[in-house]
């Protein structure tokens, strides 16, 4: 029988869409009003906050949508106090707070990955509206939680990808590269990597020499294997280029302002056309630069697959749903408690409340001493720092 309580808190998703959104709403909507809290789902994140575009929720409308993927209250990248408003871009922090107390909420529940958790602060701390957020994104770089929902459905779509390059590549004697989502995190791509068997693996906290990758191919082809493939990462860099972005950075030069040509001037950046007057600058995919230098080195012929938007789609995976069950009824039993302000994140099997503020700002990135990596180098996988 559900405890007597009151109050409405509102619930929004933010960022990219990944598999398990909706069962996360499902869960901290379902718990909420077990508890007899009122529920509002506001529509295309932050965005619909500020222009009050919003819906009530009941136990019909979240019926049926555990397993599917995407969000039904839609999302959007827009942050309260950098919006786009009629060809300029506004501070609507105030209309964001202004229509939060208008809904007469309790506590706004966000869903999303780092830049929610910043956003949701902000508003905290600039607005003072409670706020109680759930970390979510398939790249698995949200601090101070073992695990982010999405995480685990991605990694099965991209070592089912990668299981299935296994026999295309082999049919042909082919270098096949895949690129896997993960800007500043490897999680995605280590994970998958190891699953499907990769033969090289790339992530952006371990720079690669582009000798050695092209080593390890060659010697995989002299012994016989008829084909490769590699994963890597979207953030991956050379060697040259981390220490062009370490220098820039040690002279004050803004994080990511220096070019990778500088860096390393055989893998160039940008490709330069014209059409009709205008010059348009094409960013050639990190993968398509990267196999077409090994195929120069190597003599093998190498092919691209870059996996996409694919790893955000389709439904969650049991994992997920039980992940995102868990965090959405723990949320749901803290909104109950009153208690405001914090993350739901997982540490070891328990689902814990943890400070916003400790959460916010940071990004968990992968430890080069950490047993995936040691995994992956037993099992004569190269990393790109150093020949399997």
């Amino acid at each position: 029988m559900a405890r007597k309580s009151s109050g409405t808190i509102g619930i929004l998703t933010a960022g990219g869409d990944c598999p398990g959104l909706n069962a996360v709403i499902r869960g901290v909507a379902k718990a909420a009003m077990h508890y007899g809290i009122k529920v509002i789902g506001i529509h295309d994140g932050f965005r619909g906050l500020v222009e009050n575009r919003c819906t009530p929720i009941d136990n019909p409308l979240v019926s049926g949508i555990l397993a599917q993927g995407g969000t039904f209250l839609g999302s959007s990248r827009d942050k309260p106090h950098k919006m786009p408003m009629g060809g300029q871009v506004m501070d609507m922090t105030e209309v964001a707070v202004s229509n939060y107390r208008k809904l007469n909420l309790d506590c706004l529940v966000c869903l999303g990955g780092n830049g929610t958790q910043k956003n949701a602060l902000r508003l905290h701390e600039k607005g003072g509206i409670n706020v109680l957020t759930l970390p979510k994104t398939i790249d698995n770089d949200v601090a101070e939680t073992d695990i982010t929902f999405g995480f685990d459905s991605a990694m099965s779509i991209a070592t089912e990808a990668i299981d299935r390059l296994h026999t295309t590549a082999t049919s042909h004697h082919r270098i096949i590269v895949c690129e896997i989502m993960g800007h500043s995190a490897g999680w995605l791509c280590l994970g998958a990597g190891i699953s499907g068997g990769a033969d090289v693996i790339l992530i952006p906290e371990i720079p690669y020499d582009l000798e050695v990758v092209a080593h390890s191919l060659l010697r995989r082809q002299r012994s016989g294997k008829r084909f490769s493939i590699i994963a890597a990462a979207e953030g991956i860099q050379t060697v040259e280029q981390a220490k062009a972005r370490a220098r820039a950075e040690a002279k004050g030069k803004p994080k990511g302002k220096e070019k990778a040509s500088d860096a390393d001037p055989n893998i160039p950046r940008t490709i330069h056309s014209k059409t009709e007057g205008e010059i348009h600058l094409v960013h050639e995919p990190v993968a398509s630069r990267l196999a077409r230098r090994l195929q120069q080195l190597t003599g093998v012929e190498a092919r691209v697959t870059s996996l996409g938007h694919v790893q955000r789609g389709g439904p969650p995976t049991a994992f997920d749903r039980l992940l995102c069950t868990r965090l959405g009824t723990k949320a749901g039993e803290l909104l109950a408690q009153h208690k405001y302000n914090v993350m739901v994140g997982i540490k070891g099997n328990q689902c814990v409340p943890i400070p916003l503020a400790k959460a916010a700002g940071s990004k968990r990135i992968v430890p080069t001493d950490h047993p995936w990596i040691a995994t992956a180098r037993l099992v004569e996988t190269c990393m790109g720092d150093v020949e399997a």
